[in-house]
């Protein structure tokens, strides 16, 4: 039987203390008057959960354009906890750590799953290294791939790691092979409340494609005119959703990732994909970087690189195997990218602030 999302599992607990309905109630308006920041937005995110209306307002990362304000339906919510919680096999009284912002969608569903699950959830502020000072062990912990790249000697303290918001780069992925965590990296956003498809990075059967997703049970894949995928998952109140990523679909609930529409180059009149390009690059950059354009008057855009970090001399072979037409005519540096509040890198901006 789906609970109701105004039902709090007995097992649920924050920072080691049980509540009910009436007690987190309280505890809300305790960490939005007296708490830190992060404590504040916990609470305030914990008050809209509670309160009488069936949905709450969540912006959006603005990932593909400014942020904007949309509503979630919380019994949806609630049939995405349980749905993630019966493929991680969550049972009540696993453990789980929020290391991210409870402005966002992924930090609010993991509160959600907690509450709806009976996690005891650990609350901590959403720093860069998030098990840095911990000596506690965790069933189940999300991050961004920030925080895994920096968290890679105390992985061991985590059982299972779902990984979002920005691609892991190949480079990331080779430093996870030896780890005992099972670490996944998902795929969803605001609008279909977090994830909707997962991808092992580690520990995965090598007889099965390794760039696919696999979705969830009762989320339906098709694709647009341009080939974005379409998401269809009337459970979690999504209906023809139309994204802005060019996919392949290799089954009904398969599909691999090729690039945003909003990204491609038309290049001489080929059309290139930058996430492609930054696949392959992955291997011998060792920081954050991407594949972006400026206008050019004889092929219409040409290809540029743009490097986080101080110019550097890059490998001689960095752009072997690479045809013409997708080798970038300029490599850019930038101490440090301009992000967006999610973290994840604001190219538009970091490019501007270059050229």
């Amino acid at each position: 039987m789906i609970p109701g999302y105004k039902k709090v599992h007995n097992k649920f607990k924050i920072n080691n203390f049980h509540y009910d309905y009436n007690s987190l109630q309280e505890v809300a308006y305790s960490y939005v008057k007296e708490g830190r920041s992060y404590e504040r937005e916990f609470g305030l995110f914990l008050l809209d959960w509670l309160d009488s209306n069936t949905y709450i307002n969540v912006k959006t990362s603005g990932s593909t354009g400014s942020p904007k304000i949309i509503k979630l339906n919380k019994q949806a919510m609630v049939h995405s906890a349980i749905e993630t919680g019966n493929f991680f096999k969550l049972v009540p009284g696993d453990s789980s750590l929020l290391c991210l912002s409870s402005q966002y969608i992924a930090g609010k569903m993991m509160i959600v799953r907690a509450i709806i699950l009976g996690l005891q959830l650990d609350l901590i502020n959403p720093t860069s290294r998030p098990l840095e000072f911990l000596n506690k062990s965790y069933d189940f912990v999300p991050m961004v791939p920030l925080q895994l790249q920096n968290s890679l000697d105390q992985l061991h303290h985590v059982k299972k790691i779902i990984v979002g918001g920005a691609k892991v780069s190949l480079n990331l992925r080779q430093k996870l092979q030896s780890k005992s965590s099972v670490i996944y990296e998902t795929y969803g956003m605001t609008e279909t409340i977090t994830h909707i498809a997962i991808k092992k990075l580690n520990h995965y059967d090598p007889t099965k494609r390794q760039s696919t997703f696999s979705t969830l049970p009762n989320i339906a894949i098709s694709q647009d005119e341009k080939g974005c995928l379409v998401i269809d998952a009337p459970h979690l109140h999504v209906n023809s959703l139309v994204t802005n990523d060019l996919v392949k679909i290799h089954s009904k609930n398969s599909f691999e990732m090729l690039g945003r529409v909003d990204n491609v180059i038309n290049s001489g009149g080929v059309k290139i994909f930058p996430e492609q390009i930054e696949k392959r690059l992955s291997t011998y950059i060792d920081t954050d970087f991407f594949i972006t354009s400026r206008k050019n008057q004889a092929l219409g855009e040409e290809i540029i690189l743009l490097i986080e970090g101080d110019e550097r001399d890059l490998p001689k072979n960095l752009f072997e195997n690479m045809k013409k037409f997708e080798i970038p005519k300029m490599v850019l540096f930038k101490n440090a990218f301009i992000r967006l509040p999610s973290g994840k890198i604001d190219r538009i901006k970091s490019l501007a602030a270059v050229m």
